[in-house]
């Protein structure tokens, strides 16, 4: 049945005109937007809803999460909080936790964590593997994300496990392992990084993925300056996720790589940021070069617990110098961009004629208020695929 959504009072399209329309309808039908324009002269639909002048945007896109995993680290977040600094060690304590559960209780969880996420107006999930680290545990977390998630990622290159030499385990990795989760994975990543892998070894591992017909993704430049971004654009990857440590070299290869094509999209992931006391991700910086910026939770449990994409949003704003529009665009409009799904009979963060209805109805009259009342739960309605879900 078609549905009309009336008495829009904002509706922030994240078009490619970036439009703004006050006193909008939209309708959906089949799962899609099939007509939007003025409330004021709307086609018939089968049901009406109307929003009282509430705000509308497209659903929350994050392009960057690890929802496939089991047991809790508080107590390296509290040592974290008592000056203890970040290192990626603590992805060990995840991965003995989520080897320990079943398939059955593994995919629970993943899904309590999705429907969280929706609750709050994401409508498009990415999460990863690499919290199983051995061939049946990585395939076990693909074929899960494959069922629960939106897209999946192969992160096997996530973190040497104890016992194993790096090199070998990266043979692994792109041999074995690669060819389990295959099935179940669109994408690749590596967590290029000192403590987990090399730019060498992780070229090894993006290559293979590529060579397999594999996307390409990257961990890049979190911990300290480091080769992960240019290695990200070398390759081509679609986008590379961090982005603290932005040297000259960095960001010039970053807006290189937009020069007349798509390039490799800067994901920025202000959560995580504030958790591990690191420096923000230079957002204002990376626009301001021509780079595209997306806005992801990155929801995990031991440095970005939050499934809040509005939160991610506020502090854009409010500690990064994103405008509210550039802000909700990373978020929407953009991390369909690092994925892939900007565009075609896929795209998703955009309302836009075609495109997938996926809609977040804010109990406030603008997206302003995303960033004026920050931490207030403003989600008034959510429809992912044309069907209302909150």
């Amino acid at each position: 049945m078609s549905e009309l959504i009336t008495e829009i009072g904002e509706l922030m399209t994240q078009d490619a005109e970036h439009s703004v329309l006050r006193n909008a309808a939209v309708v959906v039908d089949q799962g899609r937007i099939a007509w939007i324009g003025s409330s004021s002269r709307p086609p018939a639909a089968d049901t009406v809803t109307r929003l009282d002048g509430r705000a509308v945007l497209p659903g929350w896109v994050d392009s960057h999460s690890h929802l496939i995993f089991a047991g809790d680290r508080t107590r390296e977040f509290e040592a974290r909080m008592a000056g203890e600094s970040y290192t990626a060690g603590g992805i060990a304590v995840t991965t003995n936790a989520t080897r320990q559960i079943g398939d059955s209780e593994l995919g629970r969880l993943a899904r309590a964590r999705v429907a969280e996420a929706v609750s709050q107006g994401t409508t498009y999930l990415e999460t990863k593997t690499g919290y199983g680290l051995t061939v049946r545990d990585e395939e076990r977390s693909a074929s899960i994300a494959h069922d629960e998630v939106d897209e999946s990622t192969f992160l096997g290159a996530h973190l040497v496990p104890d016992g194993l030499d790096s090199d070998e385990y990266v043979d692994l990795v792109c041999g074995e392992m690669l060819d389990a989760v295959l099935p179940f994975v669109r994408w690749a990543d590596v967590f290029c990084e000192r403590g987990a892998f090399s730019v060498d070894q992780s070229r090894r591992v993006l290559t293979a993925a590529r060579d397999a017909g594999l996307g390409l993704r990257v961990h890049g430049n979190q911990l300290g300056h480091g080769g992960g971004i240019r290695l990200a654009v070398e390759l081509g990857a679609s986008s590379v996720d961090h982005c603290n440590y932005v040297s000259a070299e960095d960001l010039e290869a970053l807006s290189g790589s937009w020069a007349g094509r798509q390039g490799t999209v800067a994901t920025v992931l202000p959560a995580c940021d504030l958790s591990t006391k690191a420096p923000l991700a230079p957002a204002r910086r990376l626009l301001d070069a021509g780079v595209e910026v997306a806005i992801a939770t990155n929801c995990n449990p031991g440095t970005s617990y939050t499934s809040s994409m509005a939160y991610c949003v506020a502090t854009a704003v409010l500690q990064m110098g994103l405008s509210v529009d550039e802000a909700v665009r990373a978020a929407t409009r953009n991390g369909a961009l690092a994925l892939g799904r900007e565009a075609g009979l896929d795209a998703v963060g955009s309302i836009v004629v075609g495109h997938r209805a996926d809609l977040h109805a804010l109990d406030a009259p603008s997206a302003t208020h995303l960033a004026y009342r920050p931490g207030v739960p403003l989600t008034h309605g959510v429809w992912r695929r044309g069907v209302r879900v909150v």
